[in-house]
């Protein structure tokens, strides 16, 4: 039997056996006797992949048993001489430089690498042109301007015929992929009504539109070799923070789109599903925590995030344990606590068109200044307009809570505590920071947290007069 196998790898081609490897020889005549790095881009950072000691006249390889996967490369010489090539579906051939920037390089073996090198000379012209062109535009007169511009925008063209000339010339590259990654098809105007055109609200809203739905059109986000680049990782933020609407309700839709077009491939799976998940716990955006909770349940608590530690998936158990239940939207989880007096009071039952709901520590060092101005700022001032307050102390010390009311005379809305914590109240409505801050309609949904003292004045003048 292995005598047999033995014949049947001899009868492999070798030309097949090689491309199944990749074999880069390098010719820097000018580093001599050094050992250079070869390292690829990953997202925002750099990793190594090979290295290689070069001989006496700068020669040397990088070479392996697989190929690599294609993507942006750099020859790392140090951290002040280095330079990129694209490396791309045949990975064997020669690179030479004498000097230490990418437009230098001479390939040969590659017809894809050398298409690069071509492409970065003509860049480098374009970019004499676009900055003789900008000079002229400063001191030219207003007909010569317009025909300057015209010439800017030719230069813009000739770029675009560039690339379809190498997607002619390389159908299927990842070398046209790259060079097109970065543009976005602009909205043109004039096809638009004239409704839309002369009313600058709708213009704006329309081009918010294409611009949403044409954002990836150039970028395929699906193709695990544009993680291999600088351009993925800004380009999802930018798409995320500023391309989407900025609400729960319409992010969602399309990062659950997105996700369910990438979890064939775990590496980009990986990176959107770790990427939206931490972007959404830590966003700004009032709301977003519940979308925390959704791809913390879809993605990581059943079982999907194949790369999240056990201690990373008990970390994101906790933070949804902490928001589910006051998420934007829901009802908020009923209390009854004691009041100050000794009485009972049931959330619920509170007769008022807005209550807010505030959790608060008094040595707390935000909670001493937040809490007397929501007293004084917030509540005196609407009171009489249909505003409650619900202010939970959170410690269980009586006295040190009964010091705290006095000294800022906060009698006048509802105080309460939970000496032996049976209320849960920490948990349902995240007390792990403090001041802790929910707004109720007159139904006790939640129409808003975390908000400031201005904003809480804003809010109450919107809906209390």
């Amino acid at each position: 039997m292995s005598r047999y196998l033995m014949t049947l790898l001899l009868l492999v081609p070798v030309n097949i056996l090689l491309a199944q490897q990749y074999r880069i020889e390098i010719e820097l005549p000018n580093q001599a006797g050094k050992q250079i790095r070869l390292a690829y881009h990953y997202l925002d950072k750099l990793y190594a992949a090979d290295t290689t000691l070069l001989d006496n006249k700068g020669y040397g390889v990088f070479e392996g048993d697989s190929l690599l996967t294609q993507g942006l490369y750099k020859v790392l010489i140090d951290e002040q001489q280095h330079f990129d090539f694209l490396l791309g579906a045949d990975q064997q051939f020669h690179l030479y430089n004498a000097g230490t920037t990418s437009a230098e390089m001479k390939i040969k073996g590659s017809e894809e690498a050398e298409a690069f090198v071509d492409y970065l000379v003509f860049l480098e012209s374009l970019k004499t042109k676009s900055s003789e062109l900008s000079e002229r535009f400063k001191k030219a007169g207003e007909t010569e301007k317009k025909e300057i511009q015209n010439e800017l925008q030719g230069l813009n063209t000739e770029m675009k015929n560039y690339w379809e000339k190498i997607n002619q010339q390389l159908p299927g590259s990842f070398l046209y992929k790259f060079l097109v990654a970065n543009e976005v098809p602009r909205l043109d105007t004039s096809t638009l009504p004239l409704e839309i055109q002369q009313n600058d609200s709708l213009l704006l809203l329309a081009q918010f539109r294409y611009q949403l739905e044409h954002y990836w059109d150039n970028f395929d986000y699906t193709d695990e070799r544009m993680l291999l680049t600088p351009f993925y990782k800004p380009k999802l933020e930018t798409w995320f923070t500023k391309a989407l609407y900025p609400s729960y309700d319409s992010v969602k839709p399309y990062v659950y789109r997105f996700l369910d077009q990438v979890e064939s491939n775990p590496r980009i799976f990986q990176y959107a599903a770790s990427y939206f998940l931490n972007s959404a716990i830590n966003s700004n955006i009032l709301g977003m925590d519940a979308l925390f909770v959704d791809l913390a349940n879809d993605y990581y608590l059943n079982g999907k995030a194949f790369w999240a530690s056990e201690s990373t998936i008990e970390k994101v158990r906790e933070n949804v344990l902490f928001l589910k239940n006051n998420l934007l939207g829901k009802t908020a989880p009923d209390l009854t606590l004691e009041s100050y007096e000794g009485e009972y009071i049931n959330l619920h039952q509170i007769e008022a068109k807005i209550t807010v709901l505030v959790i608060y520590e008094p040595h707390c060092g935000h909670c001493k200044v937040f809490v007397p101005q929501l007293y004084n700022e917030v509540f005196l001032p609407n009171k009489d307009k249909g505003l409650e307050v619900f202010a939970i102390y959170s410690m269980d010390k009586r006295e040190e809570w009964s010091e705290f009311l006095v000294e800022h005379n906060m009698f006048d809305w509802i105080n309460v505590w939970d000496e032996h914590h049976t209320s849960r109240f920490k948990v349902l409505y995240d007390a792990r920071k403090t001041p802790g801050v929910y707004i109720l309609d007159h139904d006790k949904k939640i129409i808003a947290k975390k908000l400031d003292i201005e904003q809480l004045k804003q809010l109450m003048a919107d809906t209390l007069n």
